[in-house]
């Protein structure tokens, strides 16, 4: 027997509990660390911290042109407001980059029915901005189609998995169904940018869901459908649209943008030394892409290009060994709406293609849009967390494509 005695604490003596929280809590965040993908949490931040600068080098342009003989907004009114969104963005992107994978669809599948219900009540309570009825008041003005997008990807993933449970499950004419709602519900704002991103989704997910060529191609042929009769019967696209092709006028903010981008040279021009922002509306949220190419040069938009590219390879790299279905599928949604969100807004910059109205991802100033793109940031950060020290039990999509090229050389040989 041991020598030592038991403990046995005296009357009216309580015993020190072992502080478990603590230690479980700093275990979660070490698995957290290990299985997060690092490289593309350090696109993300890179691109929120050029934002910063981009937003610093705005906010004088979009302040003056807010201000009136009432109230005179600070040069920097729009940077001190963006870093407190910014810190709660990053908060959010951090919690939700925590969540198991379970608790990432859960919650997602919750946001995108919360936002489509809202959808339902924009129209009816809805806050006008700019002739366009978007917004719902609540205490804070939010934009209930931000917030779908992360929730819209997820659960159209969620929905085209039921068919591994039941082959025989309608899973695309529910996500179609899903995507037309959502569409009308978007075009009575109106809201055609938003509509076409969520389309795009929607596309990505399906086409990789293995749908075949037949139904692949009546698909974009009823796309092309829907946007010939949206240009007849939408004023608002048909007004864009001819102002894209008729090439526009000096006065369009379009080519306004064209212009200050391509002010600054490859260099650009410095830090608040920039002219040609101060004619530029939206400076701060649409156009932010020409202010940072007037301020600091064709060289740091080539960069912020390249690192929006950087995150989608990353992702699509990482999702090419997966086997399963829900996180390809949610993966791939994600980055294609951060992605395609970005892409546009450059076009759009460029005078590559119509106004839409869209900010940039991570870059643009924004009050709950900030927050609603650093969630679904956060939310692809998990959904891509991975194990290292687990094994592959069925091959990932790469080796089966692999194989699917090997069994067809085979027959050809």
């Amino acid at each position: 027997m041991s020598g030592t005695q038991p403990y046995i604490p005296r009357p009216g003596e309580r015993i020190a509990k072992p502080d478990r929280f603590r230690g479980s809590r700093l275990s979660e965040l070490k698995i957290w660390w290990r299985e997060i993908d690092r490289v593309l949490l350090f696109l993300i931040l890179i691109l929120m911290a050029l934002g910063t600068a981009a937003v610093a080098a705005a906010s004088p342009a979009s302040a003056g042109r807010l201000s009136t003989s009432d109230v005179q907004l600070p040069d920097l009114y729009f940077y001190w407001a963006h870093l407190r969104w910014q810190a709660l963005g990053l908060i959010t992107l951090f919690a939700a980059s925590m969540l198991s994978l379970d608790n990432a669809r859960r919650l997602g599948v919750l946001l995108a029915a919360a936002m489509l219900s809202a959808l339902f009540l924009v129209p009816i309570i809805g806050h006008e901005v700019n002739g366009a009825k978007r917004w719902i008041n609540l205490g804070m003005r939010f934009q209930p189609s931000e917030f779908l997008k992360p929730g819209f990807a997820i659960a159209l993933a969620w929905i085209l998995t039921w068919r591994l449970r039941d082959p025989h499950l309608p899973v695309l004419a529910v996500v179609t169904g899903v995507m037309g709602l959502v569409g009308l519900l978007l075009m009575l704002q109106p809201n055609l940018g938003a509509t076409i991103l969520f389309g795009g989704v929607w596309f990505v997910l399906v086409l990789l869901s293995g749908v075949s060529i037949q139904r692949i191609g009546m698909l974009m042929g009823g796309g092309v459908v829907l946007m010939t009769l949206a240009y007849f019967f939408y004023p608002n696209a048909q007004n864009r649209i001819n102002s894209f092709l008729g090439g526009g006028t000096a006065f369009d903010q379009v080519d306004l943008a064209e212009r200050t981008l391509l002010a600054g040279g490859w260099t650009g021009s410095g830090l608040w030394l920039g002219v040609r922002k101060m004619n530029l509306p939206e400076a701060h949220t649409d156009y932010i892409f020409s202010v940072i190419g007037e301020e600091f040069g064709l060289i740091v938009c080539a960069l912020i290009v390249l690192l929006y590219l950087g995150i989608v390879v990353r992702v699509l790299v990482r999702l090419a060994d997966e086997e399963n279905l829900f996180v390809l599928l949610a993966g791939a949604g994600l980055v294609t709406q951060i992605g395609g969100q970005a892409f546009i807004n450059i076009l759009v910059n460029l005078q590559l293609f119509p106004s839409k109205g869209m900010t940039l991802p991570l870059v643009s100033y924004g009050g709950s849009s900030t927050i609603a793109v650093c969630l679904g940031a956060g939310l692809l950060l998990a959904i891509t967390r991975r194990n290292p020290f687990l094994t592959r039990e069925t091959p990932g999509l790469r080796a089966k494509l692999s194989e699917k090229l090997l069994s067809e050389e085979r027959k050809r040989a």
